[in-house]
């Protein structure tokens, strides 16, 4: 059954490789072949020298993009969450509860408030207007929240016994021994964050901001599409997302496992 599953989601994969490597009259050819007449390796260079798409500057965007949205979000998340978890305030609850209503509202509702307030600061077709608004996430406060409530006392009260503040205890002795559920919120940020379609390209106006999902759509809308450039750029798109979850599938499960234990 492992098996046969396997091969079925395995399919779309094959099908981006096979695709990408072959021209579109192989494509589009009512004679299905497992493999195409030609194996044309020259498509990938073919896509990175496309004059209308400029795919390489989208890998690159997204790479920039996703990688500073994931470790801003893993810094104010975790420190929102250890924050709620471990620092005794009287309105700690009160904050949580306004953090988790915020899942509640759908993107639509703040979509155009925060497009205007980007706009307004003169953010458009900018790295920054595309990552800032993003930083914070209310699931993830959520989620080490959860996980900080789990967290050994012990070793905190060590801390404290040798003269750390909660700032230098989060850094110290939180932080290090938090590897999973940073992992794990690290993978979901950084593929959500990838993923990203609509902000993008509301704010990434200008081609040289252009996401690599953006990219990808352009060569949907165009009068003529190219279908060996889509399926070799929707392919190269998906290998970082491979590779990060890869390596990091253990603690995505371990980390995600965790934050769920303790109320």
């Amino acid at each position: 059954m492992l098996a046969v599953l396997a091969v079925v989601f395995l399919v779309p994969f094959y099908l981006l490789v096979r695709n990408g490597l072959a021209t579109d009259a192989d494509i589009t050819s009512p004679g299905w072949t497992v493999l195409p007449g030609e194996l044309r390796w020259g498509n990938v260079g073919e896509l990175f020298d496309d004059p209308i798409v400029p795919m390489a500057r989208a890998l690159a965007n997204s790479a920039i993009i996703a990688v500073l949205t994931t470790g801003g979000t893993l810094l104010l998340a975790s420190l929102a969450g250890y924050g709620l978890a471990r620092v005794p305030y009287r309105y700690a609850n009160h904050v949580f509860y306004g953090i988790l209503g915020t899942l509640m509202i759908p993107s639509a509702v703040t979509f155009v408030p925060s497009f205007v307030l980007v706009s307004s600061l003169g953010w458009i077709s900018t790295l920054r207007g595309l990552i800032v608004p993003t930083l914070f996430s209310g699931f993830a406060a959520f989620l080490f929240r959860q996980y900080f409530l789990g967290f050994p006392r012990e070793l905190e009260d060590a801390a404290r016994v040798d003269g750390l503040g909660y700032w230098r205890t989060y850094w110290l002795i939180v932080v290090p021994n938090s590897r999973p559920v940073f992992a794990a919120v690290g993978v979901i940020v950084f593929i959500g964050s990838w993923n990203s379609f609509l902000w993008p390209l509301v704010i990434g106006q200008d081609q040289q901001a252009w996401t690599v999902q953006v990219a990808l759509n352009s060569f949907v809308t165009a009068q003529s599409v190219q279908l060996h450039e889509l399926f070799v750029a929707a392919a190269l798109s998906i290998v970082p997302l491979v590779v990060v979850f890869v390596f990091l599938q253990r603690y995505i499960i371990e980390g995600v496992e965790r934050s769920g234990i303790e109320d």
